[in-house]
């Protein structure tokens, strides 16, 4: 069983805390909720492991927004996404590129519904669509539909986002 963890945890750790990372937008945080999330798999140990992994995760980003509202406090947009790191050495003008493209995918991201929201996210932590469905409550049939219109609800808010972002320079 220990093997099994191990793999499990090598296997989707990366994945989990990008997820959590497009939840709460700080890397030191959705690093410290990945490593919540195992502490609680080694504890409970679930039939489903990896659907029960992402369930944890949507449940503990929830919990996390919450507070940072109690507390009023901005979620923090970091510099880059946990756990990439760059294939050649990155200048200043890379770092504002990178901040620019995450914030507008932010942004755009706000846009949608939670569903939409979740539904991507999870696809692009790389769930299946069956554990797409566990999660979500939606039936497995419908996160393809779900998915291909939520991917398009995104690229038309990024792309007014960008045609706003023009006409504004332009005036």
């Amino acid at each position: 069983m220990a093997d099994e963890l191990e793999e499990l945890y090598q296997s989707t750790y990366t994945a989990v805390v990008r997820y959590l990372y497009r939840k709460v937008w700080d890397a030191d945080r959705a690093e410290d909720l990945a490593q919540e999330v195992f502490m609680r798999l080694l504890a409970h140990r679930p039939e489903k492991p990896r659907a029960w992994i992402f369930a944890v995760a949507a449940n503990l980003a929830r919990d996390e927004a919450r507070a940072a509202i109690r507390r009023r406090r901005h979620l923090v947009l970091m510099q880059s996404e946990p756990g990439v790191l760059p294939s050649r050495p990155r200048g200043a003008e890379d770092q504002v590129e990178d901040d620019e493209q995450s914030a507008q995918v932010k942004l755009a991201l706000g846009t949608l519904s939670s569903r939409d929201q979740e539904v991507l996210l999870l696809w692009d932590a790389g769930l299946s669509y069956p554990e797409i469905a566990e999660q979500s409550g939606l039936a497995v049939g419908a996160i393809g539909t779900t998915l291909a219109r939520a991917r398009r609800r995104l690229v038309e808010a990024h792309e007014r986002q960008n045609y706003h972002e023009a006409d504004v320079a332009h005036s």
